[in-house]
């Protein structure tokens, strides 16, 4: 079994913000020229936000590279890295075929919250943090704004038309979805191979 980044299909009108809204969860994104919100929950994972400034077509994604405590972090082409880097590359991708210009992208980052316990290798939202930040860095994409690490979830709401990001820090969180959820979706990066080759425009 692949693991690919899927479009999530998980729309509904929002109407504590009046628009038409798009949620994804883990190993999914979504992009839009549309004024809309995209939602999504992070704890160990990471989402980008990236827009193109001009145009305003925008997306997020939301992932989580694999456990690979023992990868060898100095090498960008380990299972761990390949994977973070295809769940980018999707994303950036998708945004240049619909009309994104690679000079006008500018990207929000989001999650890498410690709320996975169960894993026992360096902290897998800590180095899902250290990946989007180098990823983007190394792709000249600027950042304007992040939220990562702590320990808290968060509940990310995008405004890709504007660039307006609204983050809820999950303090209180009672029910076990979010970390099953996560549970599942990393036990499944453990056995599955990368989804296909991408590059980058």
């Amino acid at each position: 079994m692949l693991v690919n980044e899927e479009i999530s299909t998980s729309l509904y009108y929002d109407r504590t913000f009046d628009c038409d809204a798009a949620k994804i969860s883990p190993g999914e994104y979504y992009y839009t020229d549309k004024d809309m919100v995209i939602v999504t929950v992070l704890g160990s994972c990471v989402s980008a936000c990236i827009r193109d400034t001009v145009s305003g077509i925008g997306g997020m994604n939301h992932f989580m590279l694999p456990d690979g405590g023992n990868a060898d972090k100095d090498n960008p082409a380990s299972e761990s890295m390949r994977y973070g880097a295809y769940a980018m590359e999707v994303l950036i991708n998708q945004l240049l075929r619909n009309g994104a210009r690679r000079e006008n992208l500018e990207a929000k980052i989001f999650g890498g919250g410690n709320v996975l316990r169960s894993f026992t290798s360096m902290n897998v939202g800590e180095r899902n943090a250290l990946f989007v930040r180098q990823f983007l860095k190394d792709e000249n994409i600027k950042v304007t704004g992040e939220d990562l690490n702590d320990i808290y979830p968060r509940k990310v709401y995008f405004f890709p038309k504007t660039g307006k990001v609204l983050v809820k820090k999950l303090k209180q969180l009672n029910n076990y979805t979010l970390i099953k959820r996560e549970e599942t979706y990393a036990s499944r990066l453990k056995t599955d191979s990368v989804g296909g080759e991408v590059e980058l425009f």
